[in-house]
Order: structure tokens, then sequence, then C-alpha cells
């Protein structure tokens, strides 16, 4: 596995590349904690996978180069950087990610994409305005407000959320849950006893280990299944 970073546009793109050299390709999206330790992990699971990742630097336009630490203080200084993004904005520069990743020689068929977060809400926005073959959203907390954009999505689409996320309402939950039932591109899973950022190995007060793991095989498994 080798890792560079690609221009696209203004922005930077670090790029995760498998030891095979080429595989299908993956945008991995951002939490507001920026590319941290469990983000750089995660990219390296992908590539050690067989996929090429890239990562977009969201923040670019105000701090760029972000990354915080997962304490209390880190916390409060990423939602202050995230209080400066424009998510319009955010979502266009991972629509040129994806078209970036696709042009490249060492991407070898399909092209999805990850997102935790605020990542989840923007892979989830990716699905709706770009043509991705798959995306996995991450407890994006506008999605349950944005379920107008479940009729201009046509890829598979796998949705994951934590039933004691205080971020998320479950019962805000429970409405994503009857407007994708019945919608064959799409699966949701709900880890009930897990919270928000359940995933993130590196912040003790979300981690939740058997959520994790369980959300992970389930996401892993769909990415293969519609990427490769």
């Amino acid at each position: 596995m080798t890792t560079r970073v690609d221009s696209v546009g203004d922005f930077d793109l670090p790029v995760w590349l498998p030891a095979g050299g080429q595989g299908p390709a993956i945008v991995l999206v951002q939490e507001i904690f920026g590319l941290d330790g469990c983000l750089r992990s995660v990219a390296g699971e992908l590539a050690a996978a067989g996929f090429v990742v890239g990562v977009p630097d969201l923040f670019w336009r105000t701090d760029p180069g972000w990354s915080s630490g997962h304490d209390e203080a880190g916390l409060n200084a990423s939602l202050a950087v995230a209080g400066e993004f424009d998510p319009e904005l955010g979502l266009a520069d991972v629509v040129a990610s994806l078209e970036h990743l696709r042009s490249l020689p060492e991407v070898a068929g399909k092209a999805g994409a990850l997102g935790f977060c605020l990542g989840g809400s923007l892979a989830y926005g990716l699905a709706a305005v770009s043509d991705p073959d798959a995306v996995v959203s991450f407890y994006g907390s506008t999605v349950p407000d944005q379920l107008d954009l479940l009729d201009r999505i046509s890829c598979p689409l796998q949705f994951h959320f934590g039933g004691q996320d205080p971020y998320i309402p479950r019962d805000a939950v429970a409405k994503v849950e009857a407007a994708v039932a019945g919608r064959a591109n799409i699966e949701i899973h709900v880890q009930e006893q897990a919270g928000h950022a359940f995933h993130n190995h590196v912040a003790p007060m979300f981690h939740n280990p058997e959520a994790a793991a369980a959300a992970w095989r389930l996401a892993t498994t769909f990415l293969t299944t519609h990427l490769r």
C-alpha cells in the first residue's frame, strides 16, 4: 500500500493505493475532526482490502489540513470549524473527488463513497446529485431532514445510525426507516445500543466497539458487493 496527495482544483486529495496497484475507488468523506488518526486507519483498511481511496480536505477554504483531538476541547474546536463550512461547496468538492478518482489509471471498475457524520450527510447528498456506483452513509445528521432526496437516488445506498444518538434522535431515525421501506436499492441498519460517531475508535466519548464491528462488517460487505 502506498499513499500520495493529489490536487483537485484548489484542494488536496490524499490517496491510498492498494498493494495490487489497482482497484475500484472510494471517496472517504471526513467527520468534523478532519483527516485524523481514525480516518487514516479507515483509509488504510479499505486500501488493504483492494480499494483506491481518496479523502478530500473539506475544510480547505477556512482551515486547510484540519485535524483535531477527540476530547471536549477538540470537539468544540471542530464544531467551530464546521460552523464555517459551506455544505453546498463541500458537496461540490466530494463530487469533484469522485470524478478525479474515476480519471486515475489506478482505478479499475466502479467508484463509490463512504462518509461518517458530516461525511455521512455529504455522501448521501452525493448519491442524489451525482452518479456513484454505491454509497455508505454513517450517522449523517442532515439525512432525516432531506428525505426528499431519496427519489433522486438510484444507486445502492446503505445507512447506519445509532439508536442512542443524542444528535439524531431515534424518532428521526424512524422517519428514515419508514421512508426507505420498500426501496430495493436502499438498506438501513440501526445499532440500537450505540450513540453518535460509534465507529470512531480514537474518540472514547463516542466509540462503541461492538456496534462499530457489526456496522463495519455490513459496510465493507456492501461496498465489496457493489463496487467489485
